[in-house]
Parts: structure tokens; C-alpha cells; sequence
């Protein structure tokens, strides 16, 4: 029987004393990569960021293995959307993914040879081990988004959350992220990932939860990613979302 890798229990978040969130409760067995659907504003980012402790709670709890975030936060890896980031901070590449290893060095250690050899190697698992001594804010956005994938990596984490990793990538970047997900998820890893894409949930995730400020549906994709429960989330939206998704697929050239 697998383990409960992470669960939310009677979660509400309010920004301003709106609610933004109601009454979440979920939970997600260990080695599944999940997909965190639903439209805009429907609280998806706000999810993780409660998760993380990065905004307050108004109630509920949120446990990873049993245990609070603060606890457990040694376990955890966060990649953000790539527009919450200062990319003109003067940075090299191999500084960034050495960041994912601060976690176990405390505060007085700094990174040594064997922090070194972590971040070149997940450098090389995302394709970009030749930009090591490049400044981040040279690289393209699918570029510095594989970086980040790679300091999340370095923290050598069970669980991640990624915001919208997908956004604003080449499809030869979206292509090497999908594998590096599936390549975690094999290794027994938990990742949630904030996606906008309805079109290709089956194709990527395993689970999903479908949001849109309440909890709509969580679990196995082939059980859970339904038009009943689709329409539920997106209301008269999806009808918009299949007939442009039906007009990119007949523009498409045949194969």
C-alpha cells in the first residue's frame, strides 16, 4: 500500500479577507505525477503557494508525510513561474542549481566539490550541462526554465511542485521537461504541476486535481478527467476551449 505523500484537510485562503480558496481537502499517494487543472483565477498557483507557507492559511492544515511543511521542508522542491523571477540578478547557471543544495548545508557551509558534482549532474539530466558559466539572464525562456528544473533536482526532494512549467517554452523544452517528470515519478518521486493545457492531461499526468476555488475532483485521470467534471470546473469555458482546440488540430498539416 503506498504511502499519503500529501494531503490538504478543510484548507481556505483569503487574500484580503476575499476567499480565493474554500474548503480544500485532498490527498495524494506517493509516485504520482499530478496535474493541478482548472481556468484562470481558479486558485491553482495561490494551492502551492499555501502549501509552501508563502501565503497564510485562514484555516486547515497541510501535511507532507504526516508532518507540517516546516517539518518537512527538506523534502519539498518548488519551481515558480518563470515571470515571479528576477532574471537580471547576476548569477551564473551552476550558482542557481547550487542553490537547490543549501538546503542540506545549513548555514554555515558552503558548497564544496561534492555540491559541485550534484549540480553538473542534474545540469546534464536537463540538457544544459554546456551553460554552467553562462549568466542566467543570457539564456532563452525555455533555457532558464530548464535551470530551474535543475536546481529543483539538486535538492534531491520526494515531493515537487512546479508552477506552470510549461509556459512560454519551445515544444523541444516542453518535450525534455514531460520525460524528466516521468523519469521522477519512476524513481518514486511525488510531483504536482500547475497546467493550463487540457489538451494534454492524459497524455502527461497519471493524477489530477480539477480546481476553480473549490475542490472539483481529484484522483486517477482516467477516472477523474471527465466532461462531467470538466464542465463542473470550466462551465460554458470549456465549450470555448474545445472548439479552439478542434481549430488547431484541422490548421495542423497532415502527417
Amino acid at each position: 500500500m503506498s504511502k499519503t505523500a500529501f494531503e490538504i484537510h478543510d484548507m481556505t485562503v483569503a487574500y484580503h479577507r476575499r476567499p480565493v480558496l474554500w474548503d480544500i481537502d485532498f490527498e495524494l499517494p506517493e509516485g504520482k505525477l499530478v496535474g493541478i487543472v482548472g481556468p484562470n483565477g481558479a486558485g491553482k498557483t495561490t494551492l502551492i503557494k499555501a502549501a509552501l507557507g508563502l501565503v497564510p492559511l485562514a484555516s486547515g492544515k497541510v501535511e507532507i508525510y504526516g508532518k507540517s511543511y516546516q517539518e518537512q521542508r527538506h523534502l519539498v522542491g518548488y519551481v515558480p513561474q518563470r515571470e515571479s523571477v528576477d532574471w537580471d540578478f547576476p548569477v551564473t547557471v551552476r550558482d542557481v542549481v547550487l542553490m537547490g543544495t543549501y538546503g542540506r548545508l545549513g548555514w554555515f557551509r558552503r558548497p564544496g566539490r561534492a555540491e559541485r558534482d550534484i549540480a553538473d549532474r542534474c545540469l546534464q539530466q536537463v540538457g544544459m550541462a554546456s551553460f554552467a558559466k553562462r549568466q542566467i539572464r543570457q539564456l532563452s525562456g525555455g533555457q532558464q526554465q530548464r535551470v530551474f528544473l535543475a536546481r529543483a533536482l539538486a535538492q534531491e526532494a520526494q515531493l515537487y511542485f512546479l508552477d506552470e512549467p510549461f509556459g512560454g517554452v519551445d515544444a523541444a523544452t516542453e518535450v525534455a521537461i514531460v520525460e524528466l517528470l516521468h523519469t521522477l515519478r519512476s524513481t518514486g518521486k511525488t510531483v504536482l504541476v500547475v497546467h493550463h493545457d487540457i489538451q494534454t492531461v492524459r497524455e502527461y499526468f497519471d493524477y489530477v486535481i480539477l480546481l476553480n476555488m473549490r475542490l472539483v475532483a481529484c484522483g486517477p485521470v482516467e477516472t477523474t478527467f471527465t466532461n462531467e467534471n470538466l464542465q463542473k470546473t470550466y462551465g460554458g469555458r470549456l465549450t470555448i476551449l474545445d472548439e479552439a482546440a478542434e481549430a488547431m488540430r484541422q490548421r495542423e498539416p497532415n502527417r
